[in-house]
């Protein structure tokens, strides 16, 4: 499945919120030499509860906006991730 991720990088700490069908993701990772992007797929697997190695990073290397492939994640638990209370 893939998701669109705006990327924060620098951020005062990691973490990642939903907006629409955009997931923001903050990492304390600057943007040098793909330090961001590593720490970026590694909090993508830690928000949607999946290993580091099931989450790819297809387009926007070089941007905030990237596009990631996710392996082994349903829609039914994506919606549920998306609104925690519903």
């Amino acid at each position: 499945m893939r998701l669109v991720v705006r990327a924060h990088p620098g951020a005062s700490r990691t973490g990642a919120d939903w907006d629409g069908a955009v997931l923001h993701v903050r990492v304390t990772a600057r943007a040098v030499e793909g330090a961001a992007n590593r720490a970026l797929i590694q909090a993508v697997a830690d928000a949607l509860g999946v290993r580091r190695s099931a989450v790819s990073l297809v387009a926007g290397k070089r941007s905030r906006e990237k596009v990631v492939e996710v392996s082994g994640l349903d829609p039914t638990s994506l919606d549920s991730l998306r609104d925690p209370g519903g």
